[in-house]
C-alpha cells in the first residue's frame, strides 16, 4: 500500500496540475462554459488510456531496446530531478506561453490537453520506471489511477481554489511539490546507481 501512494505521489508532481491547470483553462476560455467540464472530462480518460496503454507496453519497450533495470532507474531519477528543478524555478517554456496567449478557437481535441499536458513525456517515462519498480501490475494501475484522479479533480475545481488561495499560493505550492519530488529522484537515483555496482559482484 505503501508502494502504490509513494508511486502515486511522484506521478502527480510530474504530471503538475498547480502549473497545468491555468494553461487548461485560458485553452478552453472561448468554448461556452457548458461544454467546458465535458471537454475536461473526456479529455482526462483521454490521458487516463494513454497512460494505460504505455504501462502495459513499457516492459517490452524495455525488453525491445535492450535496457537494464538500472539503467531505466538512472535516467528515470534524472528526468524527475530536471522536472523538479524546473518546477522550483520555473522558466517561461514556449509550449506554455504559447498556449497562454494564443488560445485555440476550437475545440480542443487530445492535443493539447490530454497530450501532453496530462500524459506527456516526463509522465511516460515515469510510468515505465514505475513498472520495473512495482513487481505486482495491479498496484501500478492503482497508482496511475489514483494521481490521475487527484490531478483530474484539482483541475475540474480550479477556477474555484485560485480565487481563494490567489497565485503566490499556488505558485509556493507549486515549489514545495518540486522539493519533495527532488528527492524522490534522488533516491530513484541512487537505487540505480545501486543496481549497477551489484553488476559487479
Amino acid at each position: 500500500m505503501e508502494d502504490i501512494f509513494s508511486a502515486a505521489l511522484t506521478l502527480l508532481f510530474i504530471m503538475d496540475p498547480l502549473g497545468n491547470a491555468p494553461i487548461f483553462i485560458n485553452v478552453l476560455k472561448n468554448v461556452p462554459f457548458p461544454r467546458r467540464r465535458i471537454i475536461l472530462i473526456r479529455e482526462l480518460f483521454i490521458a487516463l488510456l494513454v497512460m494505460m496503454v504505455f504501462l502495459f507496453s513499457g516492459q517490452a519497450i524495455l525488453r525491445l531496446l535492450g535496457l537494464s533495470d538500472w539503467s531505466v532507474k538512472v535516467a528515470g531519477g534524472l528526468i524527475l530531478f530536471l522536472i523538479a528543478i524546473r518546477m522550483i524555478f520555473p522558466t517561461q517554456d514556449t509550449f506554455q506561453a504559447n498556449a497562454t496567449k494564443n488560445s485555440l478557437s476550437d475545440e480542443p481535441f487530445i492535443v493539447p490537453l490530454a497530450i501532453p499536458l496530462v500524459a506527456g513525456p516526463s509522465l511516460m517515462a515515469s510510468i515505465v520506471l514505475l513498472d520495473s519498480q512495482i513487481s505486482n501490475i495491479l498496484q501500478a494501475v492503482a497508482a496511475i489511477v489514483l494521481a490521475w484522479f487527484v490531478n483530474s479533480v484539482f483541475i475540474l475545481i480550479f477556477n474555484a481554489m485560485s480565487e481563494k488561495l490567489g497565485p503566490r499560493v499556488l505558485m509556493a505550492m507549486e515549489r514545495l511539490m518540486g522539493m519533495l519530488l527532488v528527492m524522490m529522484s534522488v533516491q530513484i537515483l541512487l537505487e540505480g546507481v545501486k543496481l549497477y555496482i551489484k553488476t559487479f559482484n
